[in-house]
């Protein structure tokens, strides 16, 4: 800028400036150069802002805008005059603020590009964080990206880990410091103790300058492996929740101060930028790994759940089969027929396309081939007893499952000697009646495409046991058909009013399958209401709510509709029954109400209907209308149910707040309507809400009692049934109260299970056994366990560590479980079982025959005996029923078959003792025996 003012001035003109700009900075000049004096002159009149009019010296300053100040002062000859002069000095003023203008206009050009190359290099760097690119990759990139704003062909960046308090290098590029980085390898302080890189993290803020003077300010001896000294060396922290994760560093080695402030500013912005990227790209790497684990945990857990519905498919076949079978027993109109259909019942469970029955004949000297399908073979009537595989199975009294080799070998072993034409397969399994062989079901295969399993032997041995005594039955009725020929004539009218009983009977009983049949089948279906849910209810209700508060809207009601006695139609005739009991009731309620009222299923068998009413008596008609409706007989999986329900009514008050305080006093009324008796309608008072308090006192009550210790098992002999001894206990629970005396569990035990209580009273209980068994004694303990428990992973390892804290024997254990247990978690419970077993505690299944009763679970679960329920119990004796007999019959056959034990629960009366022992019961527990006691030892 001088020099443009001294060219445009006359000869023998000399001029000096000053300046102080954001743009040009500080400093001053002078033209020609030798005159010191001048430029001085121009300095002191920029600090001290003087004017000076001389003749031949002229100084002036001004401000330039923008906290700018500029000085001038300027000689003249003295040829010049001084007005010439002062338009001189005007000229050269102007000629100065023309120049400054255009350095600033230069400043702000340089400083937009600059910022245009940081917004790209942001743009990129964002960018890169979610490209689908590799991680060296990206950091080559990003390198790039700060090469682009400075100079950076040196550059490395390094990520901290403060809790491991170790540093790993995701990338390093040096020109003339040939190591590899190893973004895996973790450094420690201890590893590099004389790298300026832990200088910068420990220090944790930038570092500018030579690496040499950086050493000596931070006290970091000069070590060559870790690459030579670099002229300039800037480095910057990388900052997460201000504590330092990482550094990015660039440095030069052939050029002195090549970073100044600037790059320090924006290399410590763009190492931020660059942490970001690297913080989304571990959080995206992060979250695919989650969602590869999740889908590898979910296909397992999808094959696990295809493994439990085969199984269950399975066990549906064979309980077919096994009813399919008792109705042939009874229904065949000929042997020949019961056989053939008994094929075709094992051929719905089996290849069964080579199907044949022996029966031993003779006293045991020739086989009877009563039944035979075969592809290839014609079996004779009967033969004599010789060395077949049929007779092998009869010597070896167990089934067997042979293939080609096997064969072979016992024909080489000279075991058999095979009778037609080979098998490649052939599985083999005795018959029984009253633990003796009668004969053999066989089938086999001729092509090697077409093999048995381990499994197909299982169901053929467990169907073979029904088929047994099913064939013994049938040649028992032609053989007394034969020798009774002569009196079924003398009676055979009265024959044919039998048989004409029978066939309803048996038409009775194929009903009764085909609904059984009918009802699984809707199990595995979900049938849904189409009602609005619980969040749509309580909307309409807020708005009814606010409506009334405004004095705007129509009188109203909630009505909360429960079922009565709806578990007990889930538990005996199954959910898919349940759900469509629960589309009916929805479709009379709707059919009920008015179109403008609204209808909606909170859950499970619960309704709620909000209703406007323009009288008092509206809501009473709608819920004798409700009542009825619901009341009207409808026919369900073959069965003629009545259903009802209960109805609590909470009318609208301008003490409600909220539509939830209405839906609560209506639950409570609906609850108070079900204890007065159920199929009613009852509404909310201040004395339900009175009940309600005397619940949360006895909450209250619960909670002291654990505290203070107050439940205490009372015990109940469990008898040997043939002669009276006593091999084992059940331990009852029983709350002492201190104000109500002895509590039994119904008058608490629904209360502790929903607030979850139960637990803590069991593991008191549990606690006094162990120590009972730890004192000595002989026989076993049971103790109830609620399926809450099973629910907690510790259970077992929690009983188990009771016996060891008082060394009792676990093996005097016994835990009583239910099948909701089973159902609910079967595979955390199958484990729990399994751990207990391998201790000596076994399990014994709790009310058997009131719930599924499910042949899969007793195959599935440990199940050591199952407790027969009183009421198929109470049927027994002088006075019982011929169903409770053939439930409790059946039940001891089954447990018999898979060799678990039974007890019969609730032995009141003699002739039920008498009963249980004609058929076949062990094992009885009931006050006929003894009351619980506090003390075990008491006389049976």
């Amino acid at each position: 800028m001088l020099q443009a003012v001294c060219l445009a001035m006359p000869e023998g003109v000399n001029a000096a400036v000053a300046w102080r700009d954001w743009a040009a900075g500080s400093g001053s000049c002078a033209m020609p150069d030798g005159l010191p004096a001048l430029r001085r002159r121009a300095e002191q009149a920029l600090v001290v802002e003087s004017a000076e009019r001389g003749d031949d010296v002229r100084v002036e300053s001004w401000d330039c805008g923008g906290g700018a100040r500029m000085a001038l002062a300027m000689q003249f000859p003295p040829l010049i005059a001084p007005e010439r002069a002062a338009a001189l000095q005007s000229a050269a003023r102007a000629l100065l603020d023309a120049g400054l203008d255009a350095v600033r206009a230069h400043a702000r050009i340089a400083s937009l590009e600059k910022s245009k190359r940081l917004q790209q290099a942001l743009y990129e760097i964002a960018d890169l964080s979610g490209a689908e690119l590799e991680m060296e990759e990206m950091l080559r990139r990003l390198h790039a990206v700060v090469a682009s704003l400075m100079y950076a062909p040196n550059c490395f960046i390094a990520l901290f880990d403060p809790v491991r308090e170790t540093v790993r290098f995701l990338y390093f590029a040096d020109e003339m410091d040939g190591w590899t980085a190893d973004p895996a390898v973790e450094f420690t302080d201890a590893h590099m103790p004389n790298s300026l890189t832990f200088a910068l993290l420990r220090h944790g803020k930038p570092l500018h300058g030579p690496s040499a003077e950086l050493r000596r300010r931070f006290g970091v001896p000069r070590d060559t492996s870790h690459g030579p000294d670099s002229l300039d060396w800037l480095g910057v922290p990388m900052l997460r929740d201000g504590g330092v994760a990482g550094v990015v560093v660039v440095q030069s080695y052939d050029r002195t101060n090549v970073y100044d402030e600037g790059d320090r500013a924006l290399l410590v912005y763009v190492a931020q930028h660059i942490l970001t990227a690297l913080d989304r790209r571990h959080a995206q790497e992060e979250l695919e790994r989650r969602v590869r684990e999740r889908t590898r945990e979910l296909r397992h857990a999808n094959r696990d759940l295809q493994e439990e519905i085969a199984e269950r498919k399975r066990a549906e076949d064979l309980q077919r089969a096994l009813y399919r079978i008792a109705e042939l027993a009874n229904s065949s109109e000929s042997v020949g027929q019961f056989y053939a259909e008994v094929h075709a019942v094992v051929a719905g469970l089996i290849n069964a396309r080579n199907f044949y029955i022996a029966l031993l004949a003779d006293h045991g000297r020739e086989l009877d081939f009563v039944y035979a399908a075969d592809e290839n073979f014609v079996f004779p009537h009967s033969r004599p007893i010789g060395k077949g595989l049929t007779e092998y199975v009869l010597a070896q009294q167990r089934p067997m499952l042979l293939d080609r080799a096997a064969i072979d070998a016992l024909t080489e072993q000279g075991e058999i000697v095979e009778i037609g034409v080979p098998a490649e397969c052939w599985l083999g399994v005795p018959l029984y009646h009253e633990q003796e062989v009668v004969g053999v079901i066989a089938v086999q295969s001729y092509r090697p495409e077409v093999s048995f399993t381990a499994h197909d032997q299982k169901l053929l041995a467990f169907v073979a046991h029904n088929i047994g005594v099913g064939l013994v039955r049938q040649r028992s009725q032609e053989q007394r058909k034969h020798a009774h020929a002569e009196l079924e004539r003398r009676v055979d009218e009265r024959t044919r009013e039998l048989a004409e009983a029978n066939r309803r009977l048996v038409a009775q009983i194929g009903e009764r399958l085909r609904a059984e049949q009918r009802l699984t089948h809707q199990a595995t279906h979900d049938a849904l209401t189409g009602l609005p849910n619980r969040t749509h209810l309580l909307e309409r209700l807020s708005a009814a709510v606010e409506l009334a508060r405004a004095g705007n809207g129509p009188a109203f009601a909630v009505l909360f509709l429960d079922l009565d006695r709806f578990k007990l139609v889930n538990d005996s005739i199954g959910h898919a029954a349940g759900d469509e009991l629960l589309v009916e009731v929805a479709r009379r309620i709707t059919g009920t109400v008015r179109a403008e009222d609204v209808v909606a299923r909170l859950g499970g068998d619960e309704f709620a209907i909000l209703a406007a009413y323009r009288n008092d008596g509206g809501i009473d008609e709608l819920t004798e209308r409700l009542l009825v409706a619901l009341g009207q007989p409808l026919w369900l999986a073959g069965r003629e149910l009545f259903p009802s329900a209960s109805v609590g009514v909470a009318i609208w008050h301008p003490r409600y707040r909220s539509g939830e305080e209405l839906l609560r006093d209506a639950d409570a009324a609906m609850y108070r309507a079900k204890a007065q008796g159920r199929n009613r309608s009852t509404l909310f008072d201040e004395a339900m809400r009175e009940a309600a308090m005397q619940s949360l006192d006895l909450e209250a009550d619960l909670r002291r009692a654990i505290l203070s210790g107050d439940f205490t098992p009372y015990y109940q002999p469990i008898i040997r049934l043939e002669d009276g001894e006593v091999i084992g206990h059940e331990a009852l629970l029983r709350w002492q109260h201190d104000k109500r005396g002895l509590l039994m569990p119904a008058d608490f035990i629904g209360l502790g299970e929903e607030t979850g209580l139960i637990e803590q009273v069991d593991w008191l209980i549990y606690a006094q056994v162990v120590e009972q068994i730890a004192r000595g004694g002989s026989g076993y303990i049971s103790v109830n366990v609620s399926p809450r428990h099973f629910h907690s992973s510790d259970f077992a390892d929690r009983l188990l560590g009771m016996f060891d804290a008082v060394g009792a024997d676990p093996s005097r254990l016994r835990v009583e479980i239910t099948e909701i247990a089973l159902l609910e978690d079967a595979p955390r419970t199958l484990r729990t079982l399994h751990l207990l077993r391998q201790h000596g505690i076994l399990a014994q299944l709790d009310d058997f025959g009131t719930g599924f009763s499910a042949l899969s679970y007793l195959h599935r679960f440990p199940i050591s005996t199952l407790k027969i329920d009183r009421s198929f119990i109470s049927g027994l004796g002088d006075q019982g029923s011929a169903e409770s007999e053939a439930v409790v019959r059946a039940i001891l056959a089954l447990a018999g078959t898979l060799g678990i034990d039974t007890i019969c629960e609730g032995v009141e009366r003699a002739d039920q003792l008498r009963a249980l022992r004609e058929m076949g019961a062990r094992y009885g527990q009931g006050y006929l025996f003894g009351e619980p006691q506090v003390h075990i030892g008491g006389g049976v």
